[in-house]
């Protein structure tokens, strides 16, 4: 094969920002807490970083930085911020598989700090028209989809098709607003997907159930091989259709919560692709992204191979649980 895996997703320039400005207001409306930035006025910010991002790019970072050979299938915009990305790839030794047309490369503006928590401003651009697929450079062990929209969206459901066909297994981590359109709507991904990983609120929107974790995890497992549904600090829970293990993370300071679910998903899958257990698995997953979680951006410290086996064994609990 060409490629241990290829990430097929979206890829974007990041900006993070943070401010301790009293003019930075949360008020709860609608039974959900928002921030408020006042109509007219100037936020001072304390804190201003920007970095690679988007989710084909992160893990696409974190598969390479495990030590697999990796390709990233994305479409970017002929612009400053792809060729800064592109630099960014060449630099992570990620083969860029995917197209620069007219158009703008991905953006997203990420505001940090929120009571521990973050809302992030996305400008798909060029994400959301991806047409063009280099299928003789599909050889690979393993595709990891993202979420994508629109054009690219269908374009994927081929790749998909293309995947199950020549019997290449793929992980699917699906974002709340795709799965919010269902199963049926997914069914051309679920059927080629091995290994679906997603948060409780994408599994309660994805199954339309408003469940229990065990629930949903029963419920998708009979579709999908293993299904892991993570829940932010609680952990995650994986079920292979056998045995149910749940992992509760070490907890530690959050400095920017993006990207944790990018770094846990695609480290998840490299302990799979090495042989390892579920078990191991949701360890290394929890210490890449308890890693992620202490910095500002998605790739930057992102952990080797080497170091994650040593974080893996404190970085969280893992049981067996009653089905």
């Amino acid at each position: 094969m060409k490629y241990d895996v290829i990430c097929v997703g979206s890829a974007s320039m990041d900006v993070f920002i943070s401010s301790e400005s009293k003019d930075l207001e949360f008020e709860k409306i609608h039974k959900h807490e928002d921030v408020c930035l006042p109509i007219g006025s100037k936020i001072l910010l304390n804190a201003f970083h920007t970095g690679a991002g988007g989710g084909g790019v992160n893990v696409s970072v974190s598969f390479s930085r495990l030590g697999f050979k990796t390709a990233l299938l994305a479409k970017m915009g002929k612009d400053l911020n792809a060729d800064t990305l592109k630099k960014v790839l060449v630099k992570e030794k990620v083969k860029f598989i995917g197209t620069n047309k007219k158009g703008q490369t991905g953006y997203s503006i990420i505001i940090t700090g929120l009571h521990k928590d973050r809302t992030i401003l996305i400008y798909k651009g060029n994400n959301d028209k991806l047409t063009e697929v280099p299928w003789k450079q599909l050889q690979t062990k393993w595709f990891y989809f993202g979420t994508l929209l629109g054009k690219s969206h269908k374009t994927q459901r081929k790749i998909a098709q293309y995947a199950k066909k020549h019997k290449i297994p793929v992980l699917f981590n699906p974002s709340i607003y795709i799965a919010e359109k269902g199963m049926r709507y997914l069914k051309p991904i679920l059927d080629a997907c091995h290994i679906l990983i997603l948060n409780k609120e994408e599994a309660q929107a994805l199954t339309g159930l408003m469940t229990d974790t065990k629930t949903l995890l029963k419920k998708l497992q009979k579709k999908i091989p293993t299904v892991v549904i993570t829940d932010g600090a609680k952990g995650a829970t994986a079920y292979d259709g056998k045995k149910m293990h749940s992992m509760t993370p070490k907890q530690v300071k959050v400095t920017d919560p993006t990207g944790a679910g990018d770094s846990f998903a695609s480290t998840f899958l490299a302990a799979t692709m090495l042989g390892k257990d579920i078990p191991t698995a949701l360890k290394w997953g929890a210490a890449q992204a308890i890693s992620v979680i202490q910095h500002f951006g998605a790739t930057n410290i992102l952990l080797s191979r080497k170091k994650i086996e040593k974080k893996a064994k404190s970085a969280s609990r893992v049981e067996e649980i009653k089905c």
